[in-house]
């Protein structure tokens, strides 16, 4: 049997680990096995080069990389790999990640990134989307995404018929 890919969640500074929990938790709940780590692409440059370039020997099949501030951390990795990378930007003061956001959006062409949304969901979707990526070769993977889904429809009805009776007793 094939070993599952895992995920490497890497971090520019433990601080940003609060925030990562939601990424942690949902693939966690998949079952997607990960590596989390804090390297950065400033202080520790040629740690995170090593990590990335030794990474597919350790059967990595995505990244997801959080950064605030310049947020080089998901461009360097992309630099240094052709594996997937997902990147979120970390709404760090002082401009509460517009600054993060812009420098993993605008990477070079030929240097790609996919980029989530600053704090709330984008870490959850950041995993979320790094699973659906391993689902392309997992078909297990992919059945749970579609359970997941339909959780999610489900909730939304329920809520929904809450909606409608409150307003139905109300009248």
């Amino acid at each position: 049997m094939t070993e599952p890919f895992k995920v490497a969640v890497l971090m520019g500074s433990d601080s940003d680990l609060d925030r990562l929990q939601p990424c942690l938790d949902t693939l966690s709940a998949f079952d997607v096995p990960f590596e989390a780590r804090v390297l950065s692409a400033h202080r520790t440059p040629a740690e995170l080069i090593q990590f990335v370039e030794q990474a597919p020997s350790r059967n990595m099949g995505v990244f997801i990389c959080a950064a605030g501030g310049a947020a080089h951390l998901a461009g360097v990795v992309a630099g240094h790999t052709t594996l997937p990378v997902v990147g979120i930007p970390m709404d760090n003061a002082p401009l509460g990640g517009l600054d993060a956001l812009l420098a993993t959006v605008q990477m070079p062409g030929g240097v790609p990134v996919a980029t989530f949304a600053v704090g709330g969901g984008g870490p959850k979707n950041a995993a979320l989307f790094a699973i659906r990526i391993l689902g392309l070769s997992s078909p297990g993977l992919a059945e749970k995404l579609v359970q997941q889904r339909a959780a999610m429809a489900t909730q939304v009805l329920k809520k929904d018929q809450r909606l409608q009776d409150k307003l139905s007793a109300a009248n």
